[in-house]
């Protein structure tokens, strides 16, 4: 039995190119951007204004962790780890893996990601897999609340891409009746902006350390007939040169009432390790990341390790619930073009080793309570 006809493989035949790419008329194309671009673009420049942010955002996507795909069917399975190891992603990369790892970061970074699925000319399989840039897309509600369409940004009217059945459109924690997710930076571009303040007022101080200026305050005398402007002129020209020599030491030798004081040294240099980690603090939390994940060293007891990293595994239980369906979508259409209707399952590796003494320890009491039990019954 055809599962479909000659004028649907004619349809997928036509996708040769990612019809997702970005469209650009004009060198000056960020003037076609909607308002959504400056929000994009704010967290763009947040991940890299503010290292830890960025690192955080890197540390989940890689403690998400691996999957294999497993089918009941040989030949099923087969074509699915061939698929899952050989999938062209992009220009340069390979692997259905690496196709995930860039969804995940562009879906935790703008809360949307959008992926497309690129057939071969003949429709048997899908031979590569596209991360569309989320900003030359616009998503908008089909003909019920219930459909999404992807369009693509141009010059006037966007474009309506035209095979929406090879597009994947994952939104995270949407709004209710919004088709726009969320991302896990929100909130954080108000308290970045004050740590940068203090870095950047740190910065300047240590600058001015680093690179002192000089008040000289001349003070003529009542008895003093020389010009004081000429008197002046010839201080400011000695002290110039006293300090663009670079040979060693120069004396700076002036005759009058002359104090020389450092700008700014008599000021009190603000406390700033307290506000930072205040700072950083509510950045941990919002990100759900262990700090000692990040390399802050703050004070925690074992304890609260063991809750942090529960907290965080279930984190990332959640990002793997909503990355499942976006790879049996893929794989899916795959297995449809090949002519392949056996079902399969995504498995996700352990998070990590501590979740194996975990499950290792609960099979260990849950079996030494059936013996108990058994012993029991035995008595009775």
């Amino acid at each position: 039995m055809r599962l479909f006809s000659k004028k649907n493989k004619a349809q997928y035949a036509a996708v040769q190119t990612a019809q997702s790419g970005s469209y650009t008329a004009h060198p000056f194309s960020v003037l076609n951007r909607q308002t959504a671009f400056a929000e994009r673009e704010m967290y763009r420049a947040l991940r890299e204004a503010v290292p830890i942010i960025d690192a955080a955002i890197n540390k989940i996507v890689r403690l998400v962790g691996e999957f294999e795909l497993s089918s009941a069917d040989p030949e099923c399975e087969k074509v699915l780890r061939d698929f899952s190891e050989n999938v062209k992603v992009g220009a340069t990369a390979f692997g259905l893996k690496n196709f995930v790892w860039t969804y995940l970061e562009d879906l935790l970074t703008f809360g949307e990601a959008v992926g497309e699925m690129i057939p071969y000319a003949d429709a048997k399989g899908v031979y590569a897999l596209y991360n569309a840039n989320v900003e030359d897309i616009e998503l908008k509600e089909g003909d019920s609340p219930l459909e999404v369409k992807v369009f693509k940004k141009s010059v006037g009217e966007n474009i309506e891409l035209p095979f929406q059945q090879l597009l994947s459109v994952t939104l995270l924690s949407p709004e209710a009746g919004s088709l726009q997710g969320t991302p896990i930076l929100r909130g954080l571009p108000f308290v970045s902006s004050i740590l940068l303040k203090i870095l950047g007022s740190i910065g300047k101080n240590f600058d001015r350390i680093g690179n002192i200026r000089y008040a000289v305050t001349y003070k003529p005398s009542e008895g003093d007939i020389a010009n004081p402007q000429e008197r002046a002129k010839a201080i400011a020209a000695e002290w110039s040169k006293a300090m663009r020599d670079k040979s060693g030491v120069y004396d700076f030798v002036c005759v009058g009432d002359v104090g020389i004081k450092v700008i700014g040294a008599d000021n009190q240099e603000l406390e700033c390790d307290i506000p930072i980690k205040h700072i950083l603090e509510q950045i941990v939390s919002k990100l759900s990341i262990p700090p000692f994940l990040l390399g802050l060293s703050w004070s925690s007891t074992e304890r609260m390790s063991s809750v942090q990293a529960d907290i965080l595994t279930s984190e990332l239980e959640y990002f793997r619930s909503v990355l499942t369906p976006v790879i049996k979508r893929i794989c899916s259409m795959h297995l449809r073009l090949m002519g392949i209707l056996s079902p399969f399952e995504v498995n996700w590796s352990n998070i990590s080793l501590m979740d194996e003494v975990e499950l290792a320890n609960a099979r260990k009491i849950n079996a030494e309570a059936m013996c108990l039990e058994k012993e029991l019954e035995a008595k009775n």
